[in-house]
């Protein structure tokens, strides 16, 4: 019997599923690493950690399948996190994620010199120092030894792939898209803008269309992680369109919400459209991980950051109790908020904004705060504030003619009914769940499962997800009237108090 394993790098933490050819879960892990935020701007992970508890997952969730054998493996990848290594596969640098802004100084200028109209048309992005092309130009020019000894500049996907035996990485078209340096109409590198940024082609990995073999795991590996040796690897690619097959939502009209560390909404379209609404608005045009379907993305980066900090902040009773009693502390502290809509009105932008804004100096803010103001209720606000923000986005992009009818949440913000319901009726629109959240696995494993037997994904799509819950608005009236109030904050707020 064969199975197939989906891994997702994410920015919080690492996991791996493992399904059989019918899609049925036959095992999962998960390791939770931490962000180093450093100096102001910065946001870093350890490199050597985050593979080390990628190949702990690998293991763990390859063992508990046995005797069916792991056949192939795909992985998803957080978007424009890069590792430098050397000749010798050494890690010369911590991965600089997406919420790191340190190169916020080189985005004018450089895409002054290089035309912004004509960055747009080949990448298909709008310029923000989230993108590995300015984080590569600040690294050019602050860190020159390690430029000087750079051999591979590797997205997590590829660099994966590398530590797993693959000497020549291969990266999904859609993780490739997310750096900036790839043309994504002709699906390569772009020789322009890596030649004025002073990069190797040498140095990138081989991009390819998702669902393409890019190697086999080394047998010695393979053994240590108690992989087949026949175990392949396929191109996956960036975590939100993964997340969007593996959700069931590749059509157009509707969209996957991934509730995860960043929020974020993909919905999938047929052509690439590059048009001012759009580029305006900050909404990108790049490769689906589905054959022949373009995505955009609308996000949060603070997403379910927001409640991680909550935690770890303010949540140190239910840590402990977590602790003693094997249970959930986020649970335990969305069990404290109230059942009613709260009188609070959430900024959330406690990390430089995403869409539609781009605004890497905005800062978060919670309004309407009194002495009678309870813990549960300020969760909420932020909660709410969350759900805002897509909703601001979902408006835009509807009119910038992308009406999507139906959202599927996933991640690990989808398992809590009681988020899911709020974000309903934040939204105003009815939000389903599949059978399992981890949807990101799940459509990388489709896409080794598709290579192996060279079947059609749409036909494996239609047989692995399944529908579980949906959830329909129930208070949207209050809502829609704080909605209008969320939207003119920004624009004051930020106009006096963002220093």
């Amino acid at each position: 019997m064969c199975s197939y394993m989906g891994i997702d790098i994410g920015t919080s933490g690492c996991k791996a599923v493992v399904f059989d050819e019918n899609g049925e879960q036959l095992s999962a892990a998960y390791r939770e690493y931490d962000i180093f935020l450093g100096k102001e701007g910065w946001a870093e992970l350890d490199t050597d950690e985050v593979i080390e508890k990628c190949f702990q997952v690998i293991r763990e969730s390859a063992t508990t399948v046995t005797p069916k054998i792991v056949t192939g493996i795909g992985i998803s990848s957080q978007g424009e996190a890069f590792t430098i290594i050397d000749k010798n596969g050494k890690a010369l640098c911590n991965a600089f994620v997406s919420s790191d802004i340190r190169a916020k100084e080189y985005v004018t200028r450089w895409t002054k010199e290089f035309e912004d109209d004509k960055l747009y048309r080949i990448t298909g992005h709008t310029p923000h120092p989230m993108f590995s092309l300015f984080k590569l130009l600040w690294v050019k020019d602050n860190m020159p030894a390690i430029w000087e000894n750079a051999y591979k500049i590797l997205c997590f996907e590829d660099l994966l792939e590398y530590r797993l035996g693959i000497k020549d990485p291969a990266i999904g078209w859609s993780l490739a898209g997310r750096t900036m340096l790839f043309d994504v109409v002709k699906h390569c590198w772009s020789n322009e803008i890596i030649e004025k940024a002073e990069i190797k082609s040498s140095q990138l990995s081989r991009p390819l269309q998702s669902g393409s073999v890019a190697g086999y795991v080394d047998k010695g590996i393979a053994r240590q992680l108690n992989l087949s040796e026949q175990t392949f690897v396929v191109t996956g690619g960036h975590d939100q369109p993964c997340s969007a097959l593996g959700a069931g939502a590749v059509k157009p009209g509707m969209a996957v919400y991934a509730a995860g560390t960043v929020e974020c909404v993909t919905p999938a379209f047929e052509t690439p459209v590059f048009n001012e609404k759009l580029r305006k608005n900050n909404y990108c045009t790049y490769d689906h991980v589905v054959e022949g379907l373009y995505a955009t993305v609308a996000f949060s980066l603070t997403g379910g950051n927001l409640l991680k900090w909550f935690r770890d902040e303010f949540g140190q009773k239910e840590r402990e109790i977590a602790d003693r009693t094997e249970s959930d502390p986020f649970q335990l502290l969305l069990d404290q908020m109230p059942s009613h809509p709260t009188r609070l009105l959430v900024l959330p932008y406690f990390t430089p904004s995403g869409t539609p804004y781009f605004n890497t100096f905005v800062k978060g803010a919670i309004l309407g705060l009194d002495l009678s103001t309870k813990r549960g209720e300020v969760l909420k606000a932020l909660m709410e504030g969350l759900a805002f923000e897509i909703k601001l986005n979902l408006e835009i992009l509807e009119k910038a003619g992308y009406k999507i009818n139906k959202l599927t949440a996933i991640g690990g913000g989808a398992k809590s009914s009681v988020l899911n319901q709020l974000r309903a009726d934040i939204i105003d629109k009815p939000i389903s769940t599949p059978d399992i959240t981890e949807a990101g696995c799940r459509g990388v494993a489709m896409l080794a499962k598709a290579a192996h037997f060279s079947e059609d994904i749409h036909h494996i799509e239609k047989k692995w997800v399944r529908p579980a819950s949906t959830f329909h608005p129930q208070n949207s009236n209050f809502y829609r009237g704080k909605f209008q109030q969320f939207k003119k904050i920004y624009h004051v707020l930020k106009q006096g108090i963002y220093i």
